[in-house]
């Protein structure tokens, strides 16, 4: 009997074995599947970085075709606001927006070539950084683009290569610095101790310029400019350049500041002030009250039609009594 228990034992426990490894088979077989690795951290870019960071690629200046005009206001608004000062003023008009219509650039320099029109401008010296893309786009400065403009109203270049200040002493009726007798068309300037920049009056207290590097020529407000250096205003005539009647010449003036009276005197308030060195046309000259300035002392006072007012002598470059400078006989009205 007892030999028989050993062999029993030994059966049961072979049989145990084995039911203990299939199931230690079946519950470790699905782990014993090869997990996936875990993933890597993550690790942030920092702040504003690509993710294949590289050079920049430059950028070519915008051009007038594919540049969205940042004008204060729509081209639609520029034309004139009641009836303009002449046809011609009209016609200038009219041209000018149409360089606002077609989202022309500003340019430093711009539209001072051998002819009026669109030239690629420079960097403003004053201004570099704004006037960086200038010398790219093609485009009109201040006076460039009232050169242009007019030489589309009368079909010829009557303005010339000038600056603002020297638009400023063109031939025309001087309105001052009022700005209730502004009509759609004259010429309006900013700078009293140099006159620096021009615009076209449209009416309605707006005007059409070109106004400043890197934006496209507009249409503004007359006060968005600061006023207190608002120079005045000239009524453009451009039929009375050329040779004057009369015997009347073309001078130069010099200083600043410098005063235009309605008599051959100091007497009264002056009729207009000239900001700068000025170019003037003077019909005739008379004898009339003393006056000293810069260490000389002159009678002599010549008379400006344009302004219809007098200017000692001492501020035109020239000696004292003007060479082929007529004496007034009859002298001209004098301003009420």
């Amino acid at each position: 009997m007892r030999s028989k228990h050993p062999t029993t034992n030994l059966a049961g426990v072979v049989l145990a074995l084995l039911a203990g490894l299939l199931t230690t088979t079946v519950l470790v077989s699905p782990a014993s599947a090869s997990p996936a690795p875990p993933s890597a951290p993550t690790v942030p870019s920092a702040p504003g970085t690509a993710a294949t960071p590289g050079p920049p690629t430059p950028t070519a200046p915008a051009t007038p075709a594919t540049a969205t005009a940042p004008g204060p206001t729509a081209a639609a608004d520029c034309a004139a606001q009641g009836a303009p000062s002449s046809e011609a003023a009209g016609r200038a008009i009219t041209a000018a927006c149409t360089q606002v219509a077609a989202g022309t650039w500003y340019t430093w320099g711009g539209g001072h070539g051998p002819t009026p029109g669109a030239t690629y401008g420079s960097v403003d010296p004053s201004d570099p950084e704004r006037s960086r893309n200038d010398p790219y786009r093609i485009g009109f400065d201040c006076s460039g683009l009232v050169r242009w403009a007019w030489s589309q109203a009368v079909g010829q270049d009557v303005v010339g290569q000038k600056d603002a200040a020297e638009i400023f002493g063109l031939p025309g009726q001087r309105l001052g610095t009022d700005t209730a007798a502004l009509l759609p068309g004259d010429l309006v300037f900013w700078g009293r101790s140099w006159v620096h920049h021009v615009a076209i009056y449209l009416g309605a207290g707006r005007i059409v310029e070109a106004r400043e590097s890197d934006t496209h020529l507009m249409v503004s407000d007359l006060t968005s400019h600061t006023m207190s250096d608002y120079a005045g205003a000239v009524r453009f005539a451009p039929g009375d350049q050329g040779t004057p009647p009369g015997g009347t010449t073309t001078q130069r003036t010099w200083s600043s500041g410098v005063n235009v009276r309605p008599a051959p005197s100091t007497a009264g308030t002056p009729v207009a002030v000239l900001p700068g060195p000025t170019t003037v046309r003077v019909s005739c000259q008379v004898h009339g009250q003393s006056v000293t300035a810069e260490g000389y002392t002159n009678d002599a006072w010549s008379y400006l039609p344009d302004y219809r007012g007098w200017i000692s002598n001492i501020y035109l470059q020239g000696p004292a009594w003007l060479t082929d400078v007529p004496e007034c006989k009859p002298q001209p009205a004098l301003r009420s």
